[in-house]
Formats: C-alpha cells, sequence, structure tokens
C-alpha cells in the first residue's frame, strides 16, 4: 500500500509517499499544469490512500481521486497544524506531517458528502446567485421607471411594460450623454 501526505496548494502540491511494503518514503512536488498530476496518480500501484488539509480549491483533486478510485481523506487544518510545535510552514514539513498523521492512525478527517450532494449543492448555489443578480437588475430598472414617474407594478414587466422601461433606459441615458 502507498500512504501519501500531500501538502495542496492552487499551482502544485507537495507529496511525502510512503511505501508500506518497502519502508521507502519518496518526496515529491506536482505542478498543477496539463495532465501531471492524473498521469501520476493513474500510475501508482494500489492500494493508495492519499491525505490533504481542507481547502477552498480541493474539490477538483477530490474528484480526481474518486475518479481513479483512490482513497483521499481531507482532514481539518486546525487539528492538523495543532500536531506540529514548530509554528514556522514549509511545504515539505506539512507533507511529511499529514504523512505521520495518517500512517499513525491520526487523521484528523471530517465528514465530505457524496459527489452526488456536492453537485446538487453547487447547482443550487449557482441558481441562487442569478435569482439574486436577476432581483437586482429588475429593482434597479425599477428605481428607472419610478424616477421618470413611472408606476406600473408588476406590469412593468410585460412586454408593453418593458418597451416603457426601454424608453425611460434611454431618455436617461440621453440626459446623462448631454452633460
Amino acid at each position: 500500500m502507498r500512504i501519501i501526505g500531500c501538502d495542496l496548494h492552487a499551482r502544485q502540491q507537495t507529496l511525502a509517499m510512503l511505501d508500506t511494503t518497502t519502508g521507502e518514503v519518496v518526496e515529491k512536488t506536482l505542478t498543477h499544469e496539463g495532465n501531471n498530476v492524473r498521469e501520476f496518480y493513474s500510475t501508482l500501484p494500489g492500494p493508495v490512500r492519499v491525505g490533504i488539509e481542507a481547502t477552498g480549491s480541493m474539490q477538483w483533486f477530490v474528484n480526481l481521486m474518486e475518479e481513479l478510485g483512490i482513497e483521499c481523506q481531507v482532514g481539518h487544518p486546525a487539528t492538523i497544524r495543532a500536531a506540529e510545535p514548530r509554528k514556522q510552514k514549509h511545504d515539505r514539513r506539512d507533507a511529511d506531517l499529514i504523512l505521520k498523521l495518517l500512517v499513525e492512525n491520526r487523521f484528523p478527517s471530517i465528514w465530505l458528502p457524496p459527489k452526488e450532494l456536492r453537485d446538487l449543492r453547487a447547482l443550487l448555489l449557482h441558481r441562487h446567485q442569478w435569482v439574486r443578480m436577476r432581483t437586482r437588475v429588475q429593482n434597479a430598472l425599477q428605481a428607472i421607471a419610478l424616477a421618470n414617474g413611472l408606476r406600473r407594478g408588476p406590469s412593468l414587466w410585460s412586454q408593453d411594460g418593458q418597451r416603457t422601461i426601454a424608453y425611460c433606459v434611454y431618455i436617461s441615458l440621453t440626459e446623462i450623454n448631454r452633460y
């Protein structure tokens, strides 16, 4: 079995990999350019267990590990940091610490929802952002209409209302360009 402590960043990752059959420890840095990461992990003979700290940009990596059938544990950053007495951070040292915690079965894993639930949450968040944008635009257009004395309520969003508000916006922009 191969156990990998991975210090994951946006552009690169630093690995400390232990082969449990030979006891050999390999340290490596992978850049996230092209297919470097996919090629490296897909060539590893199984079983493989990878540990990373939770970060905002880890989702692509977790998805890749699932796709390749590699067990990936995500750890709580504060608990991992508390296991290291040194305050000085260093990528190689962080990868070694994660590996050490994995080997000693002290890795502070956090629960991750299944891929389907993560995808659903992403869709809901995306939809929520679009609805908020639509509401902001509607409120801004209604403010323009009210500023021009147009009080139509919900009928402002009908085709006739849209033509009227387009005319109000055109008049407002014409007046602004005069100055």
